[in-house]
């Protein structure tokens, strides 16, 4: 297959979109399929099956913007004509500009589109101060169906949460697969290491940001029994370090506040004691589901905004949003009970075995070799059989292309 993929946010941030299109893309070249790219990265300019946009202006918001970290490209007819002509199919990441323009470009040619669900209504909300307006956040996913969704011939979601979320708000149907975003192999392997320090380490993974709402964990460590045992790791990076940094002040063992790679985060799963999910706002949550795959019993926030949620295996494993003191009871719990913790860690072991990240971008290929044969088939008035997607599905990951 030729794939043109779009990314209105540069592939080197650090979040769980750029994330999915870096695995999507890796993957569909080891396939042997030819994949263009069209992203905002300017260091991607000289790199072969990129097509490099401009980063769009917000005007007087730049300063909030770039203080955010908040990266869009700006829509180039050019550049995705270039990229999107002589495409099978086109595979855009999000509903803003560059993506909703790629669409348009893509069925005025008469290639077929399909969308990933990676940004939740609360992720625009939450910047304005209405992240709980039911009626705004219905507002932005009906628009979203308007600009990209509802022009698509299929949605990728990675979640059954977010598929039923945004087809509730819209009360429109769309043609999803759903299939997670796929955990990295290296997660899987290695043993857990042993501390020689005594402490007892809790992880937390995810933009430093006000909806992943990291400070109910730092209260909530002031209010364990275990306080002085306990040493926190915040992974990732983000515009509220500084906030999280002054807000830990106080607690005996000072968190660690570090972006780590891929490598690092491995290691670093490995030796610690418990994951917390502190986040509100969940399409999937990767950074749980490597955690876990990795070995780790999660305590989630038991947050209706949120897919991870699901992911509970009892009563232990959640608690209420934003209550410290909720979430200190359980961290207690399973610093008491080191048994309840491992029975837990089987139980979740069982859980991890389907996500995979190979197995995941297989049932991607699959879905955009599907839609590429029924939109052919259509033009031609020939019926799909099960047997013709197969030999689809089949052809294009032997032979790399048509």
């Amino acid at each position: 297959m030729k794939v043109t993929i779009i990314s209105d946010i540069p592939l080197s941030r650090k979040n769980g979109t750029a994330v999915a299109a870096a695995n999507l893309i890796e993957s569909l070249r080891a396939k042997g399929h030819e994949v263009r790219v069209v992203c905002p990265d300017k260091d991607k300019k000289e790199k072969e099956g990129y097509y490099v946009a401009e980063t769009r202006s917000f005007g007087p918001f730049d300063g909030y913007v770039k203080k955010n970290d908040v990266a869009l490209a700006k829509a180039d007819d050019d550049i995705l004509y270039s990229a999107i002509d002589g495409a099978d199919i086109v595979h855009c990441m999000m509903p803003f500009s560059l993506s909703r323009r790629a669409a348009d470009i893509a069925r005025a040619l008469g290639i077929p589109v399909s969308a990933g669900f990676h940004c939740q209504a609360e992720n625009v909300t939450n910047h304005l101060g209405l992240m709980n307006s039911k009626a705004l956040n219905k507002a932005i996913y009906r628009r979203f169906y308007r600009v990209l969704y509802g022009k698509c011939d299929c949605v990728h979601y990675p979640t059954v949460f977010i598929k039923d979320e945004f087809e509730s708000s819209v009360k429109k149907s769309t043609r999803g697969y759903v299939i997670s975003n796929g955990v990295d192999e290296a997660f899987f392997k290695g043993e857990r290491k042993a501390r020689t320090d005594g402490k007892f380490v809790i992880l937390c993974t995810g933009r430093y940001s006000r909806e992943k709402d990291q400070s109910v964990l730092i209260d909530a460590v002031k209010k364990s029994a275990h306080e002085k045992d306990i040493q926190l790791v915040f992974a990732g990076a983000g515009p509220m370090e500084g906030a999280l940094r002054r807000r830990a002040e106080g607690l005996t063992n000072a968190p660690v506040f570090k972006f780590f790679t891929r490598e690092e985060l491995v290691d670093v799963i490995h030796s610690a004691d418990l994951y917390v999910h502190t986040a509100k706002v969940e399409i999937e949550a990767i950074s749980c589901l490597e955690a876990i795959c990795g070995g780790l019993v999660p305590v989630i926030a038991d947050s209706e905004k949120s897919a991870t949620r699901a992911f509970a295996m009892g009563g232990h494993n959640l608690f209420r949003p934003s209550d410290s003191a909720d979430l200190a009871k359980k961290i207690d719990f399973f610093m008491e009970n080191p048994y309840e913790k491992e029975k837990c860690a089987l139980l979740y072991k069982g859980f991890a075995a389907g996500l995979a990240k190979s197995r995941c971008m297989d049932e991607m290929e699959n879905m955009l070799a599907e839609t590429v044969l029924e939109n052919k088939r259509a033009a031609y008035g020939i019926p799909v059989t099960e047997n013709s997607r197969r030999a689809a599905v089949l052809g294009y990951t032997d032979g790399g292309g048509r």
